[in-house]
């Protein structure tokens, strides 16, 4: 999504999946390509190695698919804007090559129809739509509840689609390798919605969700590297920078983070009060995860007070109504087109989408930081947990800034480690389901609390 948009815009339209295997066995081609060097500013690529783990579980769950005797959703763990690449990686090397080692024949290119988020092709360019489409991802607008029109496109696909499914049931990045995210029920609901169609068709595959866990771990810790991206961050912000002393590294780095926090936290704490009217703890001797969940709390209720929102729910929750209603005020379905309009109407239109882009702003820094916790870095102060921390304030400072698509640092190679778990059967639970509406929802929430602990297992 872009930092600013200046006027209003037409309706957002829902772009229509278009599969092409060509593009496919292209991507597939450049793979090694793509994840190895940065093609465009804002791209993090820089995977040096793969370790994949238990995929000869995926090669036979592909083989059942084809033989029409499965239908499957594959859910991945949301870590960074890497994954794809990974999950690519996984279809067109890793499984390819279990299969062949079982003696399984799988037909090529190996791929799966997918989710993305709707945001991708605004912030990113129209080519990006075109190219996910044709790989044969399905929009999804994700604070509209429900998006029909992708619910029905993945409900359609999950049912007779030539590929199986894949999505994040965590919904966004979190940044986090050894951290879940909060999940959202939609990767269950799907699965329930397939075993009923599959039923009402009088079909008998058996519907399966499979857990796949992507971590990553840098090859080399580069503490100079990160020394040199926290002095910058310490300019940044008005705090003068600290040299780290070479022979305590972590420690050393720990402390600058803490540091630095600190700092931000202390800095938005008196903005959101002078300038939004919130009233905000600011008190130094309470936990800093504590303050730092009275800031997000403020900062969502300074765009939920502008947008006429209720405050209810978790902070992902109300992350994606802010996101949905700001896109309502910018993407208008209830104006023709722009320039049909008077240059009064005009005007007013603009200023609505620019005051709804700047509002979502406030939103946008709590997404940065809704993952962050005082416990996850203090834990253990690891070099890969140091450098996700300070990547993220990295983002919040971006952000601040109104960088467009800002070129996120790379603290050296990184290695992906891919671990497929072990199928969960969702025909196997519907009979939990089918009884009512309140059985139904305690039947999705049951799953979605199976598959993050599922997930969750998976981290190394």
């Amino acid at each position: 999504m872009p930092q600013s948009v200046c006027r209003v815009q037409p309706k957002l339209e829902f772009i229509q999946p278009a599969y092409s295997p060509l593009l496919v066995r292209l991507a597939h081609a450049l793979l090694p390509v793509l994840m190895r060097f940065r093609l465009r500013a804002w791209l993090p690529a820089g995977i040096a190695r793969v370790e994949a783990h238990n995929v000869e579980t995926l090669a036979e769950l592909y083989q059942k698919f084809y033989q029409g005797q499965v239908r499957f959703l594959m859910a991945f763990r949301h870590v960074e804007i890497e994954d794809p690449l990974s999950a690519l990686y996984l279809l067109s090397r890793a499984v390819p090559k279990a299969a062949r080692q079982q003696g399984i024949s799988l037909p090529r290119p190996l791929h799966a129809h997918f989710l993305y988020e709707r945001g991708m092709p605004l912030w990113a360019g129209r080519w990006l739509g075109w190219v996910l489409a044709h790989l044969g991802g399905v929009p999804v607008r994700r604070g509209r509840r429900p998006d029909w029109p992708a619910m029905r496109q993945a409900r359609q696909l999950m049912r007779q689609g030539q590929l199986p499914m894949a999505l994040a049931p965590e919904g966004a990045t979190n940044g986090h390798s050894e951290k879940i995210g909060p999940f959202e029920p939609g990767t269950a609901q799907l699965g329930f919605w397939c075993v009923e169609d599959l039923l009402k068709a009088q079909r008998s595959e058996t519907v399966y969700i499979l857990p796949v866990n992507l971590q990553y771990q840098y090859c080399r810790a580069n503490w100079a590297k990160l020394d040199r991206l926290l002095g910058q961050l310490e300019r940044d912000s008005g705090l003068v920078a600290v040299d780290a002393i070479a022979a305590a590294a972590p420690a050393a780095c720990y402390q600058r983070i803490v540091r630095l926090g600190e700092h931000l936290l202390e800095t938005m704490t008196q903005f959101y009060s002078r300038f939004c009217h919130q009233t905000l703890d600011s008190e130094a001797d309470k936990p800093l995860a504590e303050r730092l969940q009275g800031l997000l709390n403020g900062a969502l209720l300074t765009a939920e007070h502008a947008f006429g929102l209720p405050a209810k729910g978790n902070l992902v929750d109300r992350c994606r109504r802010i996101e949905e209603a700001g896109w309502t005020h910018i993407y208008r379905d209830d104006l023709p087109n722009r320039r049909q309009l008077p240059p009064l109407a005009q005007g007013l239109a603009d200023w609505v989408a620019q005051l709804a882009s700047l509002t979502m702003l406030h939103m946008r820094l709590v997404e940065s930081l809704v993952a962050v916790t005082g416990s996850y870095l203090s834990e253990n102060p690891s070099f890969e947990r140091c450098a996700e921390t300070t990547l993220l304030i990295f983002d919040v400072l971006a952000r601040i800034r109104g960088d467009k698509l800002p070129r996120r640092p790379r603290l050296g190679y990184r290695q992906v480690i891919i671990t497929v778990g072990e199928p969960i059967s969702v025909t196997e639970r519907w009979d939990d389901y089918q009884v009512n509406h309140r059985a139904a929802r305690k039947a999705v929430l049951a799953l979605t609390e199976t598959l993050q602990t599922a997930l969750t297992s998976l981290i190394r």
